[in-house]
C-alpha cells in the first residue's frame, strides 16, 4: 500500500488514544491517517491498564466497537480495600447512582481498534522512522517521515500527538511554550500476570507496614498483581515464590485462602509519576493521553483519561468540518486540562492513601490512619471516591 500525501488530520501513535481518535473522525466522515513507529504485534503485545471507567465504555460503544466489550468484560458493582487485617467495600453501583467500571484489558481495546479501523480501511503505518513535524503554527502543517526504506511527506489540516510519555508531539513544542508539572514518587510497581483465578471478583486494594498490593484481574483465568517495591529493585530479585509470598503477607487472612499461585507468564517493575505538560496544544498540533500527562495507576486512569482527551479532541474537530466552528479547537486545552487535574488529583489522593512512604515517617502514618478511618466511617467520603473511581463526566 502506497502511503497517502495527504489527509485531514495525522495522527501520530497508534495506541488506544490514536486508533480511537481516527475511529472516531472516520464514523464522522472525517479523513485520517496514523503514524505508528512500532510494529502492530508490538502494541498489541503491551501489558496496560485494564479498568474502564462508565465514560470509556460508553464512548466505545458509540464508536461501534463495543460487541466484544459487551460480550467478555466483567462489570464491577466496587472494589474492596484492605487494611489492618480488614476490608472496607466500596458500592460504585450504590453510591454512583448505578455507575460502574468494567475490567477489559487494554490489549483487547487495542484488538477490537484496530478490527474496526481495518474493515472500515483506515491507514495504520506502523514502522515509520525518523518521525517529525514541520510548520505547525501555519494553515498548513506536514510531516515527514521514513517507511518502507523511502522518504515520505504527509500533508494535513491538524497533527494529533498520541505518541504516549517518550514521543515526538510533545518534544515539538518550543520550551519556552511548555510548562511540565511532576512528581516522581520513590518507589514502584512489581507486577506479575498468572494464568489463575482471581483471589475474588473484584479489585483489592491493599495497605499494609509492607507496602501496598493490588488484586486485579483481565479475565476469569487470567490474574494481574501487584506490591510496592523499592525503585532500585530488579525484576531478577523477584522469583515468583518471593512475590507469591510477599503478596500472602499484605493481604487479609480471610484473602489469603482464596489466592491460588502460579507461574508468572509476564513479571515487570513500573516506577510511579504524575506529570503534566500545559498547554495540551500548540499551533495545529493537539496531545492526548500519555503525551500530554501520566497519572500514577493507583485510581485506574490512564487510558480512561486518554479516552476523554480523545472524546474533547474528536468533538472539537467535528465542529471545525461539520459546523465551521472553531470555538472548542481553540480551547482544547483549556478543556482537557480542567478533567485532567482532577484525574491527577484523585491519583494522587489514592496513591498517597495507600502506599508506604520512606520519608513521612510516624506522623505521615498516622495521617493515613486518620483518612482510612474517615473513609470508613463516612458515606459521603465514600461517595466521593467512588464518583472519581466511575469517572467524572465529561
Amino acid at each position: 500500500m502506497k502511503p497517502p500525501a495527504r489527509t485531514r488530520v495525522a495522527i501520530v501513535g497508534g495506541g488506544p488514544a490514536g486508533l480511537l481518535l481516527a475511529l472516531i473522525l472516520h464514523r464522522a466522515g472525517i479523513e485520517s491517517v496514523v503514524i505508528e513507529r512500532r510494529s502492530r504485534d508490538y502494541v498489541l503485545s503491551r501489558i496496560r491498564a485494564g479498568v474502564l471507567e462508565q465514560g470509556t465504555v460508553d464512548m466505545l460503544r458509540a464508536a461501534g466497537v463495543g460487541g466484544r466489550l459487551g460480550r467478555e468484560g466483567l462489570v464491577h458493582d466496587g472494589f474492596d480495600i484492605a487494611w489492618r487485617g480488614e476490608t472496607l467495600h466500596i458500592d460504585l453501583r450504590g453510591l454512583t447512582g448505578g455507575k460502574t467500571v468494567t475490567v477489559y484489558g487494554q490489549t483487547e481495546v487495542t484488538h477490537d481498534l484496530y478490527d474496526a479501523l481495518d474493515e472500515a480501511g483506515v491507514s495504520v503505518l506502523h514502522e515509520a522512522e525518523d518521525v517529525a513535524l514541520h510548520d505547525l503554527t501555519t494553515d498548513a502543517p506536514f510531516l515527514s517521515y521514513r517507511f518502507e526504506g523511502e522518504a515520505r511527506r504527509l500533508d494535513c489540516d491538524y497533527v494529533a500527538g498520541c505518541d504516549g510519555f517518550h514521543g515526538i508531539a510533545r518534544q515539538s513544542i518550543p520550551e519556552d511554550v511548555l510548562k511540565v508539572f511532576e512528581r516522581v514518587y520513590p518507589f514502584g510497581w512489581l507486577g506479575i500476570l498468572s494464568r489463575t483465578p482471581p483471589i475474588q471478583e473484584e479489585l483489592v486494594y491493599a495497605n499494609h507496614e509492607r507496602g501496598f498490593a493490588l488484586c486485579s484481574l483481565r479475565n476469569p483465568m487470567l490474574s494481574r498483581y501487584y506490591v510496592q517495591c523499592p525503585l532500585d529493585d530488579r525484576v531478577e530479585d523477584w522469583s515468583d515464590a518471593r512475590f507469591w509470598d510477599e503478596l500472602t503477607r499484605r493481604l487479609p487472612a480471610r484473602l489469603t485462602g482464596t489466592l491460588v499461585t502460579g507461574a508468572s507468564i509476564e513479571k515487570s517493575i513500573a516506577p510511579l509519576r504524575s506529570f503534566v505538560a500545559e498547554p495540551m496544544q500548540y499551533g495545529r498540533l493537539f496531545l492526548a493521553g500519555d503525551a500530554a500527562h501520566i497519572v500514577s495507576p493507583t485510581g485506574a486512569k490512564g487510558l480512561n483519561l486518554a479516552a476523554s482527551d480523545v472524546h474533547y479532541l474528536s468533538e472539537a474537530l467535528i465542529a471545525v468540518y461539520r459546523d465551521k466552528d472553531d470555538g472548542p479547537l481553540d480551547r482544547y486545552s483549556e478543556t482537557a486540562l480542567h478533567r485532567v487535574w482532577k484525574a491527577e488529583r484523585f491519583s494522587w489522593w489514592m496513591t498517597s492513601m495507600l502506599h508506604r512512604f520512606p520519608d513521612t515517617g510516624p506522623f505521615g502514618q498516622r495521617i493515613q490512619e486518620a483518612e482510612f478511618d474517615y473513609l470508613a466511617g463516612s458515606k459521603a467520603a465514600q461517595t466521593s471516591l467512588a464518583e472519581n473511581y466511575v469517572g467524572l463526566p465529561y
